[in-house]
């Protein structure tokens, strides 16, 4: 079985690779980010944030581990348009990564409705509308920055010898614990897209699909100035 997995990945090119890549990746990820919210929401709140938080940990961790050599493991849109922007892609590969990270959400939360449950609105992020209109946009983009931050620096530092897959999932889980009160620390536009779409609570998409964008961009737009005049 494995030989023939082997052959047929060897016909594969090398976007089709990734394609698939970041379909199973993304879809590792919204399982372990929702479903963790939807458990949580199950069980009446008893996990508790800390196990909120750690889940996407885990599934970023493991994502990035598996397919990090072959996709670079964004699993995330706002990450792709970042690395659009440093020229890691080309425009034609971005609109590969979108579909994939898309196909891989809505199966992630299709597998945590049937699976898992259909609680909390499927895991679907929610800010606080408490805090004023223009925290809660800078708190979204302030959590996709320094996941934006993160990420480039492992790509620039070889991947910390090993540990870029626990430094990025535990950039996540972290904006997740301390910021996710304020905006819901989305950070990925397909992460909130799916489960939003598939419960039908769809009116908090328009932050998680502008301010996770402005965040990555802005780091991505710094980080590309900053190396190219190094002469990187």
């Amino acid at each position: 079985m494995s030989q023939v997995l082997v052959k047929l990945a060897d016909k594969l090119t090398s976007n089709q690779k990734k394609f698939i890549a970041e379909i199973i990746g993304t879809f590792i990820l919204v399982v372990f980010a929702t479903g963790s919210v939807v458990l949580n929401a199950r069980m009446n709140g008893v996990l508790g944030l800390p196990f909120i938080a750690f889940a996407p940990l885990v599934g970023v961790g493991i994502g990035v581990y598996l397919f990090g050599k072959i996709s670079m493991a964004h699993f995330n849109p706002a990450v792709t348009l970042g690395y659009l922007i440093t020229k890691h892609i080309t425009k034609i590969q971005l609109g590969y990564y979108f579909a994939a990270e898309i196909i891989g959400a809505l199966l992630g939360s299709l597998f945590v409705k049937y699976l898992v449950g259909n609680n909390a609105n499927l895991g679907a992020n929610a800010p606080n509308y408490a805090f004023p209109l223009p925290v809660i946009f800078g708190t979204e983009v302030l959590a996709s920055a320094l996941l934006m931050v993160v990420i480039l620096i492992v790509v620039y530092a070889n991947g910390l010898r090993g540990f870029g897959a626990i430094a990025i999932g535990g950039i996540v889980g972290l904006d997740i614990f301390f910021l996710s009160f304020i905006s819901g620390a989305s950070m990925n536009p397909t992460r909130s897209l799916a489960p939003a779409v598939l419960s039908g609570v769809v009116t908090n998409l328009w932050l998680y699909w502008s301010a996770t964008f402005v965040g990555t961009s802005v780091v991505a737009y710094i980080f590309r100035t900053k190396f190219r005049n190094s002469g990187d």
